[in-house]
């Protein structure tokens, strides 16, 4: 078994002790608890726990040691926990049918109202139910982080604990700046739109999805102020290219690989740099037909297919396409400047390689 596939399990483990435990405990309020519990037990199985071994690599560089501490896994758990709870309000924001090949969560609760036979709006009792699981999962994430937290050394657990809350603050802005793009649009400059989007690009995913789990291993690890500017160095530009690769993915990824409709961006209307690029560089009446479409959750296959075309041939995928393969030449050629054993540098690149160029 690969160090990866074993940390993914130790990860699973603990993600599924934490809901049997809390299940538990909660499960006697009231008779329909479990069933509100076990959603989240679905939602937190699986996936690509890249953040995880961001974590795990972040703490053996700074470190030294190879081996998955109790801090790291706990730690790396409770990352994972806030990216799913990241998921299911995005999900919600997005009115995002799909994650993972499955229904999103509020489409899950609105499945459960409608067989239950209950009264009312199935839609808005599964989107209510979703936001508190999703609260829920923020709780239980910040009580694994407590935990990992108490295994290091006050100092290192002082700086970690603070570096944590800046990432979900950044997060929360980061997606309201996505909230706010997808209607401000008419009246952004188009030059101004790629500089916007770059901004949300990094708040809202780049830095939670790579810096930030590297950055938390490593305070955990005990790593020096100078050793995790190093970190961001190459964690940064490395994140960037996991969103924009996310961004590329959402318009042009295979459903039977990434689990959501091709297109389901361009329905939703995410204004993202790749769709920047190809309205800088398409036709003024192109431009404002990719415009007037994007969004419309009423797309058919014959526009979607309009849209990609114009992406693909305006030259916006391919901009984006060189911009990832930039940032992560710029994110390697910080990884150089970090002092690591050959084991923790080739794990590093192997991920920073997986990050960019993966398939879902």
């Amino acid at each position: 078994m690969s160090e990866s596939s074993t940390l993914s399990s130790k990860v699973q483990r603990r993600l599924d002790a934490t809901i049997a435990e809390n299940l538990q405990v909660l499960g006697p309020i009231g008779v329909d608890v479990p069933a509100f519990l076990e959603q989240a037990g679905a939602f937190t199985t699986g996936g690509k726990r890249l953040r995880a071994s961001f974590c795990a690599a972040g703490y053996s560089s700074a470190a030294g040691t190879p081996e998955q501490s109790e801090a790291v896994i706990l730690a790396a758990a409770s990352i994972e926990l806030f990216h799913a709870a990241a998921l299911v309000h995005d999900d919600i924001i997005d009115r995002s049918d799909t994650r993972r090949g499955a229904p999103s969560t509020h489409r899950a609760f609105s499945k459960h109202h409608r067989a239950a036979g209950w009264a009312g709006d199935e839609e808005h009792f599964g989107l209510s139910a979703a936001i508190l699981l999703g609260d829920l999962l923020l709780v239980w994430s910040d009580q694994l982080f407590v935990e990992a937290c108490a295994l290091v050394p006050p100092a290192d657990a002082v700086r970690a604990r603070a570096e944590f809350s800046k990432m979900r603050s950044e997060v929360t802005i980061g997606q309201y700046l996505d909230l706010v793009e997808e209607v401000a649009w008419p009246v952004v400059p188009i030059d101004e739109r790629a500089s916007r989007a770059t901004t949300i690009a990094i708040s809202k995913s780049a830095r939670y999805s790579v810096e930030e789990p590297l950055v938390l291993g490593a305070l955990l690890g005990g790593a020096s102020d100078a050793r995790v500017e190093q970190i961001r160095a190459f964690g940064l530009p490395l994140g960037l290219a996991f969103q924009l690769r996310d961004d590329v993915l959402g318009v042009f990824g295979d459903e039977a690989v990434t689990g959501k409709p091709s297109g389901d961006d361009l329905r939703e209307g995410k204004r993202t740099l790749m769709i920047a690029a190809a309205q800088e560089l398409a036709s003024p009446s192109d431009s404002a037909r990719l415009d007037e479409l994007l969004g419309d959750q009423g797309l058919d296959d014959s526009q979607i297919a309009w849209m990609q075309a114009l992406i693909a041939e305006s030259g916006g995928l391919q901009r984006v396409e060189e911009l990832i393969s930039t940032s992560l030449v710029e994110a390697l050629a910080g990884l150089e400047s970090l002092e690591l054993d050959p084991g923790s540098r080739q794990l590093l690149e192997q991920l920073a390689e997986r990050t960019a160029h993966r398939e879902h």
